[in-house]
């Protein structure tokens, strides 16, 4: 398994348009991958998972992407935040 962490950044936190980008780009990988907030976590392939997370600016996640191409996953995932939230 491997994972990272990564503090908002978006003044609006994980809203509805990134959240969706976010799932579609998990989706593209086998892993199962999941975000953690305050130790609730999500699956980060389901919308309303991430929702549910409410993370705003300034709060910590940390995606976990655990199989065959988690290498890859986590890589891509930490770009996309990096550019997006």
């Amino acid at each position: 398994m491997k994972s990272f962490s990564y503090v908002i950044t978006d003044p609006d936190g994980i809203h509805a348009r990134p959240a969706g980008q976010l799932v579609k780009t998990a989706g593209k990988f086998q892993s199962n991958i999941t975000i953690e907030k305050d130790g609730k976590e999500a699956d980060a392939k389901r919308i309303f998972g991430i929702m549910g997370l409410a993370a705003k600016k300034g709060h910590e996640i940390i995606i976990k992407a655990d199989g065959s191409d988690e290498d890859e996953a986590i890589e891509e995932l930490k770009s996309f935040l990096i550019e997006n939230m």
